[in-house]
Parts: structure tokens; sequence; C-alpha cells
């Protein structure tokens, strides 16, 4: 790379291909202040006298033809794990007796799987071809853990897999003249129904009769609708002029700007349109993320009674009300999120090369702001005062959160119990530490869990014990969570607390 001005060479170099050096290959190969010269100084230029010419030119000084090794990384064998000669009821039980299959893949042409080979549990097992059956047997409630791989022609292997299995024999009774079986299976190679949402994580199993209905999605995003009166929602709706209260005393609003009783009966209407509004899209990011549907809407209810503001001129934003707090443990614990967003905010070589939390604190405070600012919908010169855009940006952004404060709240568990969450912890006790995390910190739940923990009891981790703590050391957050995870039929009615503050 020489100079127009003195036709100087001040950087050489080789590429491997034909064609005009890339800005990777300059930036490598001549410094970061050679490449910066290059990138600003050089321009088109038409002077007859080409040393007035500004900036840099490249010479090709001389090509050759050669050969080049390139390695490729073949792709090793698979096994996948199903079930087979299950004939499931309403409930999803079994109603014949099924068999776990392993089935092994061979992804290279002419080659062939030659044998699967593993422990279930303790004991060896090992089947020759690509497939293994297992008959089904009873496993104690914590499961058995089996760990396979599988062998080639080609001369490799699998990696090694494991998958976390449950078996629950449910024998005849006065209902029923046949027994039935509950089969449950954790591992990243099972081709059958998703599992819950963070089960995998825990290595926690659902309960047998089913998950609870907040923590469900619908089969349809119209199952989602309530038509609850939130009084906050009607007060933010009449002062932006949604709904008209021009009849009523004070335009509807108290002196403090809440909805007095004649502003709530006018904005009946719009208050239950507005609360179902985002639905859809809720539904969407459930199915899409695995995150239950009815979660999150009940979060965004106890949150913000779906406005997309600030709730009384704090600092929690948008529909789930964020906090910086809440941006760090989305960007820290949730690494795919961290992924997809970081590159929205800084340098894509920058992300890739780092994760968040070995980035430098200046990078950190930008991510959190930017992420905090991504779902404040607070917008002066929109229609609303709100860009709603923005607010549906911010369900999945939300959804992330929740699975990110999964994460932290299962390492808080396994940090004090030196075990997986699941083995000490009920699969819907977990979500409500979860709630715990995203209401009131990791440092009010790691304080409750430690105090709560009894190894010596028959369940060393129970919600009572948590939340009997919590209502000292973190007052609110006991309430919140049980506010967030209401069985009852929202459809009918029933005033909302105000929104949370966390």
């Amino acid at each position: 790379m020489a100079a127009w001005q003195d036709n100087k060479i001040y950087c050489s170099f080789f590429v491997d291909y034909a064609g005009l050096p890339t800005t990777t290959d300059v930036y490598s190969a001549c410094g970061k202040d050679l490449y910066s010269q290059w990138q600003a100084e050089t321009k088109a230029c038409t002077a007859v006298d080409s040393h007035a010419c500004p900036g840099y030119y490249f010479i090709q000084v001389s090509s050759k033809q050669t050969k080049k090794d390139i390695t490729i990384k073949l792709p090793p064998p698979s096994v996948l794990v199903s079930l087979e000669g299950c004939e499931p009821d309403n409930s999803g039980w079994c109603t014949q007796p099924p068999t776990l299959v392993l089935t092994a893949e061979e992804p290279l042409p002419n080659e062939a799987i030659t044998a699967i080979s593993g422990f279930a549990g303790t004991e060896p097992f090992s089947c020759s071809g690509n497939k293994c059956v297992f008959k089904m047997s009873d496993t104690n409630p914590s499961g058995i853990r089996l760990t396979f791989w599988a062998y080639s022609t080609y001369g490799d292997t699998s990696n090694v897999f494991d998958a976390l299995i449950r078996v629950l024999t449910d024998e005849a009774n006065g209902d029923r003249l046949t027994p039935r079986w509950n089969v449950d299976v954790i591992s990243s190679q099972w081709t059958g129904d998703p599992v819950a949402s963070c089960a995998a994580g825990w290595e926690s199993f659902p309960p047998t009769d089913g998950l609870p209905q907040w923590l469900t999605t619908p089969e349809s995003a119209e199952e989602l609708n309530t038509n609850i009166p939130y009084d906050y929602l009607a007060a933010n709706l009449i002062s932006q002029g949604v709904t008209d209260a021009s009849s009523c005393p004070g335009r509807g609003l108290n002196p403090d700007g809440s909805a007095n009783a004649c502003g709530l009966k006018a904005a009946e209407n719009d208050v239950i349109e507005w609360q179902n509004r985002f639905d859809n899209l809720i539904y969407q990011v459930a199915v899409e993320g695995d995150v239950p549907a009815q979660l999150l809407k009940n979060l965004f209810s106890r949150e913000s009674q779906f406005w997309p503001g600030v709730f009384r001129n704090g600092k929690d934003v948008g529909l789930g009300q964020m906090t910086e707090g809440g941006a760090d443990t989305a960007l820290l614990w949730n690494p795919s999120f961290y992924e997809q967003f970081c590159p929205l905010v800084l340098d894509d070589r920058l992300c890739k090369s780092k994760g968040f939390a070995q980035l430098k604190a200046s990078h950190q405070t930008l991510l959190r702001a930017a992420l905090v600012n991504s779902v404040d919908a607070r917008c002066d010169d929109c229609p609303l005062g709100l860009d709603l855009s923005r607010a549906n940006f911010s369900v999945g952004v939300f959804a992330h959160t929740l699975l990110a404060n999964c994460e932290q709240a299962g390492k808080i568990i396994q940090n004090v119990t030196n075990q997986m969450p699941g083995r000490t912890v009920d699969y819907e006790t977990l979500w409500r530490l979860t709630l715990v995390n995203y209401n009131a910190g990791a440092g009010c739940l790691g304080i409750a869990v430690t105090q709560a923990f009894d190894p010596t009891a028959e369940k060393p981790l129970n919600w009572d014990s948590i939340a009997s703590i919590l209502e000292d050391t973190c007052p609110g957050a006991a309430q919140y969570v049980r506010d967030v995870s209401s069985d009852t039929d929202q459809s009918q009615g029933g005033n909302s607390p105000p929104p949370a503050n966390p």
C-alpha cells in the first residue's frame, strides 16, 4: 500500500485470494493508525497530477497459483431420544406401556453407526446398530440419568449426551380399569413435545397433574383476554385523550391524577381493549421463546397495568418495569440474548469476542442504558405520548429477561444447596423464586434461600418458609409473587394492585 503523494510504500502484505484486500487485511497488516488514515483520506481523485491525490493506493507486486490445504471439521454422529408406544390420554399420561428409544444418525455418506453405548444410572449398556430400545420401569421422583454416545464406521464417536428421565406408574383404581404411565424426559436430544420452560436448566420435572394456569401457554392468544378494571391504566387513557371523560367531575380525574369513579366508568371499554392489545404478541413471543404466556401477561398486569411508560416518575420503565439492575441480569444471565442485543449497540467483533461480564465497565454501562431505553415507550412527539413499536419490541425483551432470572435463581439455589435446583425445590416454587429475583433482586433471594434451607428436612426448601423470611428481609416481595402467580380467573374482574416498583 503506497501513498499518492510520494509513491512511498507504507505497508506490504500477502493475501491468499484474487481481488483487492479487505479492510480486515489492511487493519491486521498495517496497524490501526495507518488503517484509520487510509479510511479517512482515500477517495476518488481526478487530478491530472496524481501526486496531488490524497490517501493511499494498492500495488499488486506479483501473483501466483498455489495449492492450499483446508481443514474441514466433519460433523460427528448424533443420538436422538424419543418415546414409542405411548397412547396419551387427555392429561398426557400413556395408556400403553411406552418404550424409550435412542436413535443414532451418521451424517457422513457411505458410513454407518456401529453401536450405541452408555450408562443408565450406574449400569452400563451397549446396543449394536443405530437403535437402542429400553422398556420403561418406575424411577424415583427425581428421575434417573441416562448417559449415551454412538460409534461410527468412520472411526469417530458422537459427543456424550445425557437425559434425565422420570417414569411414574398410576395403577388401576376405581376410576380406571387399566394402569397408565407418566414419562418426562429432559435432554437436548429429546424429539418429543418441548419440556416446560426452564425445566432443563433447573433439571426440574413439572408436576404430573399438569402446570398451574399461571405457568401455561393457552391454545390461542384469545384465551389470554381479560377485562380487569385497571385504575392506573384508566387514568392514563383519560389523560391522553383515548377516553372522553369530559362529562365527569374533574374531566374524569382526581386532583392527584388518578381516575375518579366517573372516569373509571367512562374508560371501561377502552381499558378492556387496551389491556388485550398485546395478547397476540405475548402469545407469539411465548411460543417462540419458551416462556409461559400467562406468566408474561400476569407480569405486565402487575408491573404496569399495560401502560408502557414510567410508573409515578420512578426509574422503572416499560410494560415489565425494567431497571438498570434488571438489564444487567438480562445481559449477564441470558447469553443468547446478549449475543442478539449487543451488536445493536457495540461493534459486532467486540460482542462476539467477549461475553457481557468480560466487557469494560463503560461498555457494560452503555449496554445497560441502551436496554432500558429500548423498552421505554415514552415519546413526547408520538400519539398518546407512546412509541407503540417500541412497546411491541419490549415484549420479547421482557421474555428474555424472565429467562435470565430463571437462570440466576437456579444458580442461587445450586450455590446454597450444592445440588441442581430440581433436587431440592419443586418446579412451581422455582418459578416463584424466579419472580422474587425479578422483583427484589438476587441479594434478597440469596438471603431468604440461605436462611430457609434445612438439609435435614423432607423438603429442604419450600415456598412458605422462604416467603416468611421475605416478609422481614424484603417486604413486598412475597406479595408480589402471590399477585403474579394467582390462578384466579382474572377475566371476572377485580382491580389489580398498583404496578410494582422493584
